[in-house]
This record gives C-alpha cells, structure tokens and sequence, in this order.
C-alpha cells in the first residue's frame, strides 16, 4: 500500500529501495535485484551481482543484514559454474557482514544471479533521493563506463587494462561512502545502475522538486570507455536511455563526440550520487578520500522547481 503511514519510502517515488518504519529508531530497508552475466567468469559475476543489489541498501544510507539467493539456471548446464557464481555473492555478502540465509532457484534457460537484501537504517536517518536542496553540490563516488566495457568483452574487444579496472569498481561495495554519508550528513543520493548518470540524476530533481545542472567534462571515466564508444561499443540501454529523457534535459553547450551518448549509458554497481549541502562539500570530499574513495564533482542543484537538466560543457 503506497499510502501506509509506515512505509517511509514505496513506489510514489523511484527511489532505490523500500522503507518500513517498524519502530521509532528502526526501519528496515528491502531491495532486489538480478541479472544475465556481462562476462564469462562466473565467481566475478556472482560478485558484481550481489554487489549490485547490496548497493541500493547502502545508497539509503542503511546497513545491509539479511540476503537471500535469486537464481535462474539452466538444469543442463554444469552445476559447478553456478557454484562459483554463488560463491562469488557469498563473498560479497559476508564482505558487507550480513549473513546469506538461502534463497530461491528456478530452471531457465538463461542463467540469471541476484540478491533480496534487507538492510536496517534509522528513521531518522534515511537518505533517500527526494532530499535535494537549492545550492547543494552533487559528487559522484565511482567513474562512468561499466556499461561501454561490457559491450567490448561481449565483442571480444576489451584490453586487460580496462577489464580489471570495470571489474573493481562494479564489484566494489559503496560501504565506505555510505558511511561517510551519515558522518557528514548529506541531503540526498542515490546510485547510478541501469539508468544512467543523467537517468538517475533525473529522478533525484524530479523527486526533490529541484532544478540541477550537469557538468559534462567533469564526469570520469573508466580506462578504455572512450575509445570502445568511439568504436560503437555503446549498450542500446544508453539510446533507449537518451530517448525517454529527450525533453528532460536542456543542453546549455554543445555536447561533442559520444559524451553525450556515455552520460545516458547504464551501469552495473556504479557509485553514489550524492546531493550536500556547499558548506559540507569540503568535508564530504576529504573523509572519502581518506577512506579510499573516488569522489568528484559533477554538478550543483540551482533552483527550487524542477525544470529539464541543464547539461553544460
């Protein structure tokens, strides 16, 4: 029911995950999320699967606990690649100190891995994507182009260099700027996965009722993105992406090359979107960088009514 008193966070908003106030210093957090592998190594798969769904728990702010195997396999195939896979979201599981309590498998054709996490955060200290302020600064914790690297792998295309490097940010939990975030204290935020930057920052303004705007050469990316784009190795995720969002987005400058195509693309376990107050940006920035994490730049909230997102150079 989306109008349940407690029900913090539900389907009125495309918010990362739900909230259920279950006392006044609990709520719990619920998410799920699976899908196909990008690449042929199944205990790396398992990895950035279950990191994936992990994620959402920690772009609420919350402590993940509880997780549960979702599983979609092929009986002909050979078991032990599909125990590798569960071994892999295993470690990530325990990485992130919940505790993996079973799960579900059904016979299908093509295999398909995830997880339902349940995370618990304060009531009080939920971030969700609705909290965006006038003059608050967006930072972005992991650099863009998961989603180009996938397609040159399944092209055979990608260079060992920018494999290990796709395969350590998706496979990297956003723990460490989770926490950050309830240390600082910061407005909104959220993760960047198959919608993309721009599709994801879209519901952040929208949700918040705010106006933001983009800055498109500060976004980072991944080693190799460029020049795979380049080549075409672009997911048809980014077109359909770019499309729906056509009117939602103002281009103050020309975009050039296939920037603008790489800023709708998807993601896989991509990094925070964080909205925080400018007076806590120094902060922000410095606390996670002492804790090993990316963090830069990428936009400002600049009004308070939403209107399409200003994309400048």
């Amino acid at each position: 029911m989306p109008g349940h008193p407690n029900l913090l966070v539900g389907l009125d908003r495309r918010d990362d995950a739900a909230i259920y106030k279950i006392s006044e210093d609990l709520a719990l957090i619920q998410t799920l999320d699976f899908f196909t592998p990008m690449l042929d190594d199944p205990y790396i798969f398992g990895q950035i699967a279950a990191a994936n769904a992990i994620n959402d728990v920690y772009a609420m702010g919350g402590t993940p606990f509880l997780a549960l195997n979702i599983v979609c396999y092929p009986q002909c195939e050979d078991m032990e690649v599909l125990g590798r896979i569960l071994a892999g979201g295993l470690a990530k599981v325990q990485e992130a100190g919940a505790v993996l309590a079973g799960g579900h498998t059904v016979d299908d054709n093509e295999p398909k891995y995830g997880l339902a996490v349940c995370g618990m955060v304060h009531p009080g200290k939920v971030i969700d994507n609705a909290g965006a302020r006038a003059g608050d600064i967006l930072f972005l914790t992991k650099p863009l182009g998961n989603g180009v690297v996938s397609t040159a792998i399944k092209a055979e295309m990608v260079a060992d260099e920018a494999y290990q490097e796709a395969i350590k940010w998706m496979s990297m939990l956003n723990k460490e700027a989770a926490e950050v975030m309830q240390e600082v204290g910061v407005n909104a935020a959220t993760d960047i996965t198959g919608f993309g930057l721009i599709g994801h920052l879209y519901e952040m303004a929208a949700a918040s009722n705010k106006e933001v705007e983009l800055y498109a050469s500060q976004v980072e990316f991944m080693s190799g993105v460029m020049e795979y784009a380049n080549l075409g190795l672009i997911p048809g995720g980014a077109y359909t992406n770019r499309n729906y969002l056509s009117d939602k987005v103002e281009y103050k400058d020309e975009i050039k090359g296939v920037l603008r195509e790489l800023l709708f693309s998807p993601e896989t376990s991509g990094g925070l979107l964080i909205a925080v107050n400018e007076s806590k940006a120094a902060r922000l920035q410095t606390a996670l960088q002492q804790r090993g994490c990316q963090c830069f730049q990428v936009g400002k909230v600049i009004g308070d009514e939403f209107r399409p997102i200003k994309i400048r150079r």
